[in-house]
């Protein structure tokens, strides 16, 4: 037998031959669990002396007031000011905050379990544009294990259900698209993110409908993924300045690709806007400062932190049903100085 000091949640998903998200809902939910895989998880508990705590006991019979934020990365400016929304609504109702940066990686079920046990949390607050966890797992939460709450996108068409809160994407990429339509530029070209995010598709498509609705072409390799970051943007935009059909302006899904995008034409020693325009998508707070300002698509990012806290609050207290659908949040162009007029 183990030392109960020693012996942790992994000795017993080990020994009982099971994933600790199982021995988690053994312990939290024995009613979900088959009889028999109920009794290996106890005998590996015997026999390894595990004694989880006893705030491990009480969760989600109770509650522990801490939530937990998932989310791609805690550098990204734009996560950084719906945190800060988020914190203020949790501080208003009382609750404690942790985060948890996948660092775009996705989360196996036993990281899962583990990260649900080990902070013993009320709910989950998802920001990302793919789901860390899977969406088997998630699922699984929606049956009422842990309330989840979506910020910013719905992360996949079978988790549309969810309660979340973002902005329009498609009718703001149409936007931006249009914009630059109407500034007399009819070779248009996107640097996106990865495809299999609704994010991506999303703002992919408003681009697209702006494009057709001009009867405007849309060249083979105009449509770039840049990884949504300033690298991935730099090479994406080394391809489209090299393409037989160099576009006048460049549509970027986020401010990071936007800002890599300008660094790369004035290295090429061209000029932003006179030689291509720009625009951006999120307005973080580098927007304005950047070499043209910016002009980009504004999303209100603290006020959508403290709406998903809210809803997430709502759903912990069982006044929202987590089958509700999204709220959506205003969206605005802010023009600056990356996008000039094209005369044909």
């Amino acid at each position: 037998m183990n030392n109960v000091r020693d012996a942790s949640i992994k000795d017993v998903a080990r020994l009982a031959g099971v994933s600790i998200a199982t021995v988690s809902r053994c312990m939290n939910f024995p009613e979900k669990v088959s009889e028999k895989t109920r009794l290996k998880v106890q005998a590996a508990i015997y026999n390894t002396g595990y004694s989880p705590n006893t705030l491990a006991q009480s969760f989600r019979r109770g509650h522990t007031n801490i939530i937990m934020v998932v989310l791609p990365s805690v550098g990204d400016p734009f996560f950084s000011a719906v945190m800060r929304g988020i914190r203020v609504a949790a501080r208003a109702k009382g609750y404690s905050v942790i985060f948890e940066d996948t660092q775009f990686n996705k989360m196996t079920d036993d990281d899962l379990g583990t990260m649900l046990v080990s902070n013993q949390v009320d709910g989950i607050i998802l920001l990302a544009s793919i789901s860390p966890f899977g969406n088997e797992i998630l699922s699984s939460n929606s049956k009422r294990s842990v309330p989840v709450v979506i910020g910013c996108e719905t992360v996949s068409p079978e988790l549309a259900d969810f309660p979340s809160v973002h902005i329009d994407n498609i009718s703001a990429a149409k936007e931006a698209t249009n914009y630059l339509i109407s500034q007399g530029h009819e070779r248009i070209a996107m640097i996106c993110g990865q495809a299999s995010s609704l994010l991506t598709k999303d703002r992919e498509y408003g681009y697209r409908v702006a494009m057709k609705k001009a009867k405007l072409p849309i060249e083979d390799g105009w449509i770039i993924d840049g990884d949504l970051t300033i690298l991935g943007a730099r090479t994406a935009t080394r391809n489209l300045m090299n393409h037989v059909y160099r576009p006048t302006a460049i549509f970027c899904a986020n401010d990071e690709m936007a800002i890599g995008c300008i660094h790369e034409i004035k290295a090429a020693g061209l000029q932003v806007p006179g030689d291509i325009s720009i625009v951006g998508f999120d307005d973080i707070r580098y927007a304005e400062v950047t070499a043209p300002p910016l002009t980009t698509i504004s999303q209100p990012a603290e006020e959508i932190g403290e709406r998903v806290m809210y809803r997430l609050s709502r759903c912990i207290d069982a006044e929202d049903d987590a089958t509700m659908g999204p709220e959506i949040v205003p969206h605005k162009l802010v023009i600056r100085q990356s996008v000039a007029k094209r005369v044909s």
